[in-house]
């Protein structure tokens, strides 16, 4: 017997709105409707991927469309009031990381999605990434042995004149530690098949304030936009008060007490350029494997205790596993959809991420900012 046909809105018009899109519909969901803030570039977009429905009111869009799904593809500080409105509507929800603006939103939402009974995505995806996964193979095979430390160091040499907007805004959930930690904490995460149990760490705002520019829709192409020089007349500047930089010490445990804490440390600096390979490392008692590429793009390498570094192959299960997307993040868009999607439909739950890791990542994330020293992450 056919399962019913699931339908979904999706709010937000940009790339995360577009890619939420077809995503789904990747799976078999219906996209009824799109919402999304500037009425001609929603009905734009809508109009491109054949979207019927497209409007400014998301409130109205949820009573007009009755979704199945909501998929949130905002910035992270428009997440809260949407969400517990489609929550209350007993929509499943699929969110963009971060979760919320802030720990006690996160947290209400999920203790609110428990309540409802309704399933959870969070898309902090990266971990689907290929290389992530063979390292996480070769760690539950032991090809490390007892896995001990982890580094995950990126530099982005990103334009410090780029425009204005919700990246250089706490409370609309920018920040590196939202849009660049929550990748990486995903994948080591998952590597590890760990949980965090202590942080410590601080941040640095490098960008103070930032030049007012009109017409950045879609974040990719925000350099675009971004004056030659700082000294322009007539530019006017905003306040930011989002950090830049980030350095973070984590003690991750084994839930099944398989190894003993494994330290890791998360470098990124988003202006800084990089002299090598940005990389993610696990380091065990008997081999190391090294990943090029700052959310683990590839390739992978394992060097054993006293020998020599050697490229392991990425494995055709892998690749076969997941769709055949060449673009990463759309890639990982669209494995999380499938497993989330798949659990709604009863087909089979694999063990994706769900609104209760969005708020762990926020008390984690707010733990790091205050600078308060070593911090325990509370148990779900």
């Amino acid at each position: 017997m056919d399962s019913p046909k699931l339908r979904a809105l999706v709010l937000g018009s940009g790339y995360a709105g577009q890619g939420h899109a077809l995503a789904l519909r990747d799976t078999g969901v219906e996209i009824a409707g799109m919402a999304g803030r500037t009425r001609e570039v929603v009905e734009q977009v809508a109009a491109s991927l054949n979207i019927p429905y497209a409007s400014t009111d998301w409130r109205q869009a949820l009573a007009d469309l009755q979704p199945d799904i909501v998929a949130v593809a905002t910035p992270g500080g428009a997440h809260f009031e949407p969400v517990m409105a489609a929550l209350a509507q007993g929509c499943h929800i699929y969110c963009d990381k971060p979760l919320a603006a802030t720990a006690a939103q996160a947290k209400t939402m999920y203790r609110q999605a428990q309540k409802m009974g309704v399933k959870t995505a969070y898309a902090a995806s990266y971990r689907y990434q290929p290389y992530a996964l063979l390292a996480k193979e070769l760690v539950a095979q032991g090809a490390i042995g007892e896995p001990q430390e982890v580094e995950c160091i990126s530099h982005f040499n990103l334009d410090p004149l780029i425009p204005f907007g919700w990246s250089h805004r706490l409370d609309q959930g920018g920040g590196r530690l939202n849009n660049n930690f929550t990748h990486k904490l995903s994948i080591v995460l998952h590597v590890l098949d760990g949980i965090i149990t202590a942080v410590n760490g601080e941040t640095r705002n490098d960008l103070p304030r930032a030049p007012v520019v009109s017409g950045v829709h879609d974040f990719r192409e925000r350099r675009k936009f971004a004056p030659k020089s700082a000294d322009e007349p007539g530019i006017r500047w905003e306040t930011a008060d989002a950090e830049w930089s980030y350095t973070v010490m984590a003690r991750i445990t084994s839930p099944t007490d398989r190894y003993r804490p494994v330290s890791a440390l998360f470098k990124h600096s988003g202006l800084h350029p990089r002299f090598t390979d940005d990389y993610i490392a696990v380091y065990g008692d008997e081999a190391a494997i090294y990943i090029k590429g700052h959310y683990a793009q590839g390739p992978l390498y394992r060097c054993p205790r006293g020998g020599e570094w050697q490229e392991i192959p990425l494995p055709a299960h892998i690749t076969q596993s997941l769709p055949d997307i060449a673009d990463d993040t759309q890639r990982n868009w669209t494995q999380l959809t499938r497993e989330f999607v798949a659990d709604i439909r009863g087909q089979g739950r694999t063990v994706y991420q769900t609104f209760k890791d969005g708020w762990i990542y926020q008390e984690v994330i707010e733990a790091v900012r205050s600078g308060r020293g070593w911090v325990d992450v509370p148990p779900p």
